[in-house]
């Protein structure tokens, strides 16, 4: 990929429905050692029911900050409206519930000129994730794994990207066409498939971190987002057969064996799996709430799972495709090791 960069950055909001945590981000950018002639802030609002104008009327930044207004139309669409309409060619995306650190945008624009094209910033949970709800603990435990990994020297695929804290060159990205905007989660997951086929140099970098605030606080639409993952990851999966590491039916072999024979159960019989994973929701806050936090992540962990094999069934469309799907990855994966 083209090493040569514009030194400038746009930095790329995606917002809905988060007027404060908005205007907390940016007023952290406000306060960036980086000069502020050397960046500029793109918010695009994807039809929040509380216009983000709200927060921008009349507001009086250092910085260039533009605002676009576009009926919803989800994550992926409204960060890559962002990117073309951003003026630099270095893009930091960051989530609308993050809080940045004085030398956020200095940390994503060092790592650039030390050579790496695609680097990823570190998300830390904020001080009080103990007050959080049990996902918002298990997905940041799940982020802290990859961390360490990272901390060893592991290589960073591109599957592991995550736009929440990310900073590509904005020609890399329409080279590979952007954001699949077909997708309504893990569209980020998908580009950094893409951005690595295409000899992207990725970087993990700490001192480009973010604090995240989320105000996530709903159990079923967790779920939900669980089940959707399950969907679109096979999607994905489907668009980049050659790869057999982005496969779904890969999560299997990463849990707990006593949890596979459920998981399995899950493909096979998604209703009978969705009142197990209702009762295991319950089961988790009971514990959470007696003080027994590291049963409940387990359990935690396990309606995750439930979740994301019944939206693996969901895209399968039948048991007899989905039996077929998981025989085909076991047998792949068996020549693979022979």
């Amino acid at each position: 990929m083209n090493s040569v960069f514009a030194p400038k950055l746009s930095v790329v909001v995606a917002t809905y429905d988060r007027p404060e945590l908005l205007r907390l981000l940016l007023d952290d950018l406000d306060r960036q050692t980086l000069a502020p002639s050397e960046f500029e802030v793109v918010v695009v609002d994807d039809g929040s029911t509380i216009p983000a104008g709200s927060v921008l009327e009349g507001r009086k930044t250092a910085y260039a900050l533009s605002l676009i207004r576009q009926d919803n139309a989800g994550q992926a669409a409204a960060r890559h409206r962002g990117i073309c309409e951003a003026c630099h060619e270095l893009i930091v995306i960051v989530d609308d519930d993050m809080r940045l650190p004085e030398n956020f945008l200095e940390a994503h624009r060092n790592a650039h000129e030390r050579g790496f094209s695609v680097v990823l910033g570190h998300i830390r949970p904020a001080r009080s994730l103990a007050e959080m709800p049990l996902f918002e603990r298990f997905h940041a435990r799940q982020l802290e794994k990859h961390v360490r990994a990272y901390r060893r020297g592991a290589p960073i695929a591109g599957m592991h990207l995550c736009t929440g804290n990310v900073s590509l060159r904005r020609a890399d990205y329409f080279a590979i066409g952007g954001f699949d905007r077909e997708l309504a989660r893990s569209e980020d997951r998908e580009l950094g498939i893409r951005l690595e086929a295409a000899g992207a140099k990725f970087a993990f970098d700490e001192r480009a971190y973010t604090i995240h605030a989320s105000d996530h606080t709903s159990l079923e639409v967790w779920r939900r987002r669980a089940f959707l993952y399950g969907v679109y990851d096979s999607r994905i999966s489907e668009k980049h057969r050659e790869l057999s590491s982005v496969n779904p039916w890969s999560y299997w072999f990463q849990v707990h064996p006593l949890s596979r024979p459920l998981l399995l159960a899950a493909s096979a019989a998604p209703d009978l799996a969705g009142g197990l994973s209702a009762a295991a929701s319950s089961l988790s806050v009971w514990l959470d709430r007696r003080g027994l936090e590291s049963l409940a992540l387990r359990g935690t962990a396990l309606v995750y799972g439930l979740e994301y094999f019944r939206g693996m069934r969901a895209h399968a469309g039948s048991l007899v495709r989905s039996a077929r799907d998981f025989v085909g990855f076991l047998v792949r994966s068996l020549v693979r090791g022979g």
